[in-house]
């Protein structure tokens, strides 16, 4: 999940939003875009594909990385 969290913020901040914005346009909470930017790892996907939606993309299932 970091990878996203770390996808979702960094283009939050191109994009020249804050956090209360983007949970503004993109429709979600404020509260759940803050957890996600911090890497919760209980977040709902169908909410993470609405963030990510944000910038045209969705989670899709991968092989998991070797870290």
């Amino acid at each position: 999940m970091n990878k996203i969290a770390e996808y979702i913020k960094a283009n939050r901040r191109a994009a020249g939003l804050t956090q209360e914005e983007f949970a503004l346009r993109s429709g979600l909470g404020l509260r759940f875009v803050r957890e996600l930017e911090q890497g919760k790892p209980t977040v709902r996907l169908d909410k993470v594909n609405q963030a990510l939606a944000m910038f045209g993309m969705e989670a899709v299932p991968g092989r998991k990385a070797n870290t």
